[in-house]
């Protein structure tokens, strides 16, 4: 894939974006009244600290092996909002606080009004993040990337420093079990690759979007099951979840698209000349059709929910989303050298 350079844009068009950025820190600004602080262990967050911020609600099947996976990787201490939880994922981050490396807070507010959690989000980061390499993910995406295992988050965040990058770009690839979605047995705290072992390689089509200058990376295994015939709604899967964050950044979709957009820049797609690595999107756990009608009910995923009835029916119907070309999940090395993502080139 060739690099995608920014669009060029207006002076006008440049203005317009740096309102944007600041409705956008100002609704994060007033967002922090409808926060509750839980257990507050934010004091124990030192200069060098990597962060970890995640919204999340009815979580309690993933986050033992979400805190697992981070904590190995090296994240030093997570901001977490608990958006309405009733099961058991607010006992479980109880008792995760008492490590002293997460601070939770409560917040019962409306999901989609909150911009699907950036207000509440960019509060903590603007709050905490200010300095810091802050990684802002959703608890069903587990980062990888090549040379992890010898090269953890500090030597990453280390090398991109020494680029002068300052945000990281991943892939969000959908990961799979063969069989239809529902069959299979998955218990807490397990390796969900252990289960979902598939994914499809390809094909994904990028473009930027003007005027932000956001990378628009579609196609995979959702594309290809549930949006085959309107390929144009199918989920955005480009993320910049690791930032070196400034409290006058903002995300303006999810983690799709940040401002300043010069910062937009730093990601330019699988193939791609930039390090990059991916998000593993473990949605599809058994639990996946019982999640997505709960979600259906509720309306607060998609800015017009009645677009994606079509989705939800067919991904509480249990569906089987292997298929021929689907390949086994190795590691990220393997990823890197089917061009899903680019390694980076560490220092001796």
């Amino acid at each position: 894939m060739a690099r995608l350079p920014l669009p060029k844009i207006t002076f006008a068009a440049a203005y317009r974006l740096r309102l944007k950025r600041r409705r956008a820190l100002w609704r994060a600004l007033r967002a922090r009244h409808n926060l509750r602080p839980i257990v507050d262990n934010t004091a124990r967050i030192a200069p060098e600290t990597i962060l970890c911020v995640v919204v999340l609600r009815n979580e309690a099947m993933r986050l033992p092996q979400f805190l697992a996976h981070y904590r190995g990787l090296g994240v030093g201490h997570f901001l977490v909002i608990d958006n309405g939880s009733d099961d058991a994922s607010r006992a479980l981050l109880e008792a995760a606080a008492a490590e002293g490396d997460l601070s939770l807070w409560s917040c019962e507010k409306s999901y989609r009004d909150s911009r699907f959690g950036l207000d509440w989000s960019g509060w903590l980061l603007m709050r905490y993040g200010h300095g810091h390499w802050c990684l802002t993910v959703d608890v069903d995406e587990l980062l990888v990337y090549p040379g992890m295992a010898q090269h953890p988050l500090p030597a990453l965040t280390a090398a991109l420093a020494q680029r002068g990058q300052q945000a990281f770009g991943a892939l969000m690839l959908d990961l799979f079990a063969k069989g239809p979605v529902g069959a299979q047995t998955y218990v807490a705290g397990q390796d969900p690759t252990e289960v979902l072992g598939w994914f499809d390689p390809g094909p994904y089509r990028a473009q930027r979007q003007a005027p932000q200058g956001n990378l628009w990376l579609q196609g995979g295994t959702r594309d290809r099951v549930f949006f085959a015939e309107a390929p144009e709604r199918a989920p955005t899967l480009n993320k910049l979840p690791l930032v070196k964050w400034n409290r006058r950044y903002a995300y303006t979709n999810s983690t799709h698209a940040l401002l300043p957009r010069n910062l937009n820049a730093e990601y330019d797609g699988p193939g791609g000349d930039y390090p990059s690595g991916l998000l593993l999107h473990t949605k599809f756990l058994p639990d996946a059709a019982a999640r997505a009608r709960a979600e259906q009910a509720r309306g607060q995923h998609f800015h017009t929910p009645a677009l994606f009835q079509g989705y939800y029916d067919v991904l509480t119907s249990g569906p089987d989303l292997w298929h021929p070309e689907a390949v086994v999940y190795r590691g990220p090395e393997h990823l890197a050298q089917i061009g899903l993502c680019h390694p980076m080139a560490w220092s001796a």
